[in-house]
């Protein structure tokens, strides 16, 4: 297996356990001693800034997060991945779900950036950053525009080709939709072009 087929699958590892939530799946993803980081640009979503362990990022990032928010599907939006220079992986992701206490459709972007320890026969997630760039909250009582932005995506990898043609589409026809042409481009941090 490659570095680059190992950093994927533990990256899908990753979606599986929180939009399954399946916290066990975590270990198999998070070194012990991992941290995760958060920094957000919204004000419509919050989560603890620092986490340090595995069982406490399976609270935070799937046990809790479950308990508040259903029917989630996050996408990497990338055509593939890169290593950078330091040996980490920097992702756009996309997130639809329903937080059904609110009868809302949230749709969030932003970027992950993973760390990963060292390549031994097993190697782990050791630090995660989550930068929220966005979260819009919209009325959906019945699910189903929820259900229509989930619709023909391919998942959990999407090609921001296809999030564009798929939202310019949905924007175009679902009048309380059009919000979403915002989120037809990944969200990059800065350094990325």
């Amino acid at each position: 297996m490659t570095l680059l087929t190992h950093y994927r699958a533990l990256l899908e590892g990753y979606i599986d356990a929180k939009d399954h939530t399946r916290p066990e799946r975590i270990a198999d993803v998070f070194a012990s001693d991992a941290i995760l980081t958060f920094s957000l640009a919204t004000t419509n979503i919050a989560f603890p800034a620092r986490t340090v362990g595995a069982e406490a990022i399976a609270k935070t990032l799937v046990i809790d997060f479950g308990a508040q928010y259903s029917q989630c599907m996050t996408w990497y939006v990338c055509d593939d991945l890169r290593v950078d220079d330091d040996g980490c992986v920097t992702v756009p992701w996309l997130v639809v779900m329903r937080e059904p206490a609110a009868r809302t459709l949230r749709v969030g972007n932003g970027h992950y950036r993973w760390t990963f320890g060292s390549l031994d026969a097993t190697p782990r997630v050791t630090a995660f950053h989550i930068h929220i760039a966005r979260m819009d909250v919209v009325a959906d009582p019945d699910a189903r525009l929820v259900e229509t932005l989930q619709q023909g995506l391919s998942y959990p990898w999407l090609t921001p080709r296809e999030l564009r043609e798929r939202f310019g589409a949905i924007a175009m026809q679902e009048p309380a939709l059009r919000f979403v042409e915002g989120f037809a481009e990944p969200a990059l941090p800065p350094s990325v072009s």
